[in-house]
């Protein structure tokens, strides 16, 4: 046999199996889809999708309460006078934090804490602003740095599982469409686990932000940095912010639904 003999039938053994392999992954999206839902001409809609576009509405719906609720008082200035930048050094010192630094960041709503270099970051409309929102946006975050002290039980377990968080939500997808596609039945399983760690992420993620706004409007009202009218306007803010956080955990809550579901689905059309 001549190289270019073999050559050939390499090539043809090649096409063969890249053939095999389309087919083989065709069937299995066929499959897949083809269980679930109602259709015809070979089309079948999965009903299953209604569970992510409640999960999106609700999310939408959260984000668009939050800006709203937020702007709103973005155009209210403080009586106080205190920028976002100011409140949030006066409520540190005021909890016996003077380690940690506060920085301005780019964006609206970018506020976070980062308790790695014990940084407090302000966004463009928080840190030099004087309004009631900035106020409460800041001492929110610095809630957050008071739980870091003290050691606050749910932020070191949600601190713990950002690793495993992050991992589970890069692969959780691309695992469970392989075992379906492949019939694999313990891939399917590894996708619903790993989607399951950051569904466990986001829970655990509620109490830490209910929290840090709760100690944040303590000491607003304890320090007279708000009066009591104005309490009421940051309340209404840091609730509706928390409510981001409820619905983010609600579409994560309908998405792991929904792969159980398909794998139930899956699991039957095997039987």
């Amino acid at each position: 046999m001549n190289v270019s003999d073999a050559a050939g039938k390499n090539n043809g053994k090649e096409r063969e199996e890249r053939r095999d392999f389309m087919n083989l992954l065709a069937s299995g999206v066929n499959s897949f889809y083809g269980g679930y839902g109602y259709g015809g001409y070979g089309y079948m809609f999965d009903w299953t999708y209604l569970l992510i576009i409640a999960g999106l509405v609700l999310s939408l719906i959260a984000s668009s309460n939050v800006k709203s609720t937020f702007n709103h008082y973005a155009k209210i200035r403080s009586m106080s006078g205190l920028t976002g930048a100011a409140a949030a050094e006066r409520v540190l010192h005021s909890a016996g934090i003077y380690d940690v630094s506060i920085q301005r960041i780019s964006g609206q709503l970018t506020d976070h804490y980062d308790p790695r270099t014990k940084t407090l970051r302000l966004s463009d409309s928080t840190y030099g602003s004087n309004s009631i929102a900035a106020v409460c946006v800041a001492a929110h975050e610095c809630g957050h740095a008071i739980q870091d002290k003290e050691k606050y039980g749910p932020l070191v377990l949600r601190s713990t599982l950002v690793p495993a968080a992050n991992f589970g939500s890069s692969l959780s997808w691309p695992v469970f469409i392989a075992g379906l596609i492949l019939s694999i039945r313990p891939l399917v399983t590894a996708g619903i686990i790993l989607f399951s760690l950051a569904v466990l992420f986001q829970l655990v993620t509620l109490p830490v932000e209910f929290n840090a706004s709760s100690r944040a409007l303590k000491i607003l009202e304890s320090s007279h940095m708000l009066s009591d009218t104005e309490l009421s306007g940051g309340r209404k803010v840091l609730k509706a912010a928390a409510l981001t956080y409820v619905a983010s955990l609600a579409a994560s809550v309908l998405q792991l639904l929904r792969l159980i579901i398909l794998s139930g689905g899956r699991r039957r059309d095997d039987d």
